[in-house]
């Protein structure tokens, strides 16, 4: 069995991350997400998210793509979670291209490109906007 992982906040759940989520499942038979906890979003990124963890969560896990959500609570828990999860590959959108390049030591590493007309940033401004 192929086992698959990415991470995202996955605020504002939208096709680009239903993209997503469905390349990265493509590429092996096990997919997990690694899902940011409230307070890692807003201690380490300074993003404070419309919905909570577990609303995100419970989003994630009814998506047919999804094998398991499990919590994203720092960024050092890469490598443990590659070992403990017996990862094969390691998917993440191409806007951290290169950023991730040291766990291929441990697995592969995939750099999917994004849905071009759609983020959750930009769906954040366009509301502001109305």
């Amino acid at each position: 069995m192929k086992r698959v992982i990415t991470y995202g906040t996955f605020d504002l759940l939208h096709y680009g991350h239903i993209n997503l989520l469905r390349r990265a499942k493509a590429l092996g038979d096990y997919l997990v997400v690694a899902l940011s906890t409230d307070e890692f979003n807003w201690n380490a990124k300074q993003k404070k998210c419309y919905f909570s963890y577990e609303k995100r969560k419970q989003l994630l896990e009814a998506i047919r793509y999804v094998d398991l959500v499990i919590p994203e609570e720092s960024w050092e828990q890469k490598k443990t979670d590659i070992k403990e999860y017996h990862i094969d590959t390691f998917v993440i959108g191409d806007d951290w291209a290169g950023k991730f390049d040291f766990l291929k030591e441990s697995c592969e590493v995939v750099y999917l490109p994004r849905t071009p007309e759609v983020s959750t940033t930009q769906i954040k401004k366009d509301l502001e906007n109305k």
